[in-house]
């Protein structure tokens, strides 16, 4: 998300370079630059507006530290105004009212309502150990409903089925009784959406809301449907009193643009992003992180809290054990290390996070070991016996024919694999010899072996 845009303001930031001090002529050129890179973006031309006001204002009026730059003045001026424009400080859920908690979600077909539903159930269940309910109020699509029950049972949400034959708001009431016979904290309920806004959908969905009197009315956008989400979230927004939005689709949408326009044209914070299909990818919308994201800047704790939530303390601490004995690293950690990877969503989704070198392209990194070169690794050491993991030395000619026969890849593969773990395991080597320092300054002169 936001590449396009964060390579382009960055570029503008760099053409400062070089300059003593900020001028009127220089930032002028500059914020053109800017104001062309949000437009590409799909920002709302408004926002870009007022944002670009707003930057202007600042640049020519604010005292500049003697410490930065002129590139990096602008760009923590810029990067300001971005946390305004993206809602200013994270809005979590109010989840301290009486239970149960009721959590309303509208929006058109096709925006992910029901994945997001239970995307959030998982999320309320694992992380803040809630009693979830849900139910599907969308009596137009049958298959909407079947598709949640299934969903809760994935997830380890309760369930309150739902009749196609039954009237939406008199299902609400239901759920509400039935939630709170069953004692659950949260009640997530799934509405009806259309392709389009029309009356007969939202009398329908005002009807529910008044049935339901929810705690957060949240409406589930998608990322990639441009200017026209942001338009429907505001004719939402006159019929419902809408708490927050819900940004689907994150992780394919290369703009950005509903993000940096739907808080501006509608007064409601982000609350969540959606980052992929899987019932976890449901991630707290920080404005602050996002705008360091958007400006090169990374965003580490993002990235500390995902490698907490998804990874095996237990295993890290086995192997930080083993390294520090001596005991090697053998293909087995290896292995072990790719299945950490995917569970954070692959190298692509971990340097998003991370902060880059200008002179890096991100891109190139993420197709040098993307999921599917990850898993065609973890294809190959699971085809070797439990000697050949762990002594991959004995891994001679006919052995690597025969691992690559099994994994259905080339021999070449095979050596590029024992390779890398080779360099993987010098470092380990340096590691437990000399501490952090010593693997540092091993990867300083080269690079970080990975998958190709």
């Amino acid at each position: 998300m936001f590449d396009t845009l964060s390579e382009r303001l960055s570029r503008a930031a760099r053409n400062l370079t070089g300059k003593g001090r900020l001028t009127e002529a220089n930032v002028k050129d500059t914020l053109r630059q800017v104001r062309l890179a949000l437009l590409e973006a799909d920002v709302a031309l408004p926002v870009v507006k007022s944002f670009i006001d707003r930057v202007r204002e600042r640049a020519l009026g604010e005292e500049v530290d003697r410490s930065l730059t002129p590139g990096q003045a602008l760009i923590k001026i810029i990067h300001g105004e971005l946390v305004t424009l993206l809602g200013g400080e994270t809005r979590p859920l109010e989840l301290r009212a009486r239970p149960p908690v009721i959590v309303f979600l509208a929006g058109l077909q096709g925006a992910g309502k029901t994945t997001t539903a239970a995307k959030l159930a998982r999320r309320l269940i694992e992380r803040e150990k809630k009693r979830v309910m849900l139910v599907s109020v969308d009596v137009h699509r049958p298959a909407a409903i079947l598709q949640l029950e299934r969903l809760a049972g994935e997830v380890g949400a309760l369930w309150c089925a739902s009749d196609p034959a039954e009237d939406p708001a008199r299902i609400a009431a239901r759920a509400l009784e039935d939630a709170r016979r069953r004692q659950a904290d949260v009640l997530i309920v799934d509405t009806a959406g259309r392709l389009h806004v029309d009356e007969a959908m939202m009398d329908e969905v005002v009807a529910v809301h008044q049935q339901a009197a929810p705690h957060e009315t949240l409406f589930v956008i998608d990322a990639m449907a441009g200017q026209d989400a942001v338009n429907a979230a505001r004719a939402f927004d006159t019929r419902l009193p809408l708490t927050g939005v819900i940004l689907t689709k994150a992780d394919g949408d290369a703009k950005g643009g509903v993000a940096l326009s739907v808080t501006e044209v509608t007064g409601k914070p982000i609350r969540f992003l959606g980052v992929g299909e899987k019932t976890d990818a449901l991630e707290v919308f920080h404005p602050d992180r996002m705008a360091s994201r958007i400006l090169g800047m990374g965003d580490v704790l993002s990235l500390v809290e995902e490698i907490e939530q998804k990874t095996s303390r237990e295993k890290a601490e086995k192997l930080a054990r083993k390294v520090r004995k001596g005991k090697g690293f053998d293909l087995a950690d290896l292995r072990d290390q790719y299945e950490q990877m995917l569970k954070m969503g692959g190298i692509g989704a971990m340097l998003e996070k991370l902060p880059l070198p200008g002179h890096v392209n991100p891109e190139a990194l993420r197709g040098a070991a993307d999921e599917r070169q990850l898993r065609r690794q973890m294809a190959i050491i699971d085809s070797m016996t439990p000697a050949e993991r762990r002594f991959p030395r004995i891994i001679n000619g006919s052995r690597k024919r025969r691992i690559a026969a099994g994994s259905g890849q080339q021999v070449q593969d095979v050596n590029r694999l024992l390779k890398q773990h080779m360099q993987m395991e010098k470092m380990m080597k340096k590691f437990s010899r000399g501490g952090m320092k010593n693997l540092v300054r091993g990867l300083q002169g080269g690079r970080l072996p990975g998958p190709r």
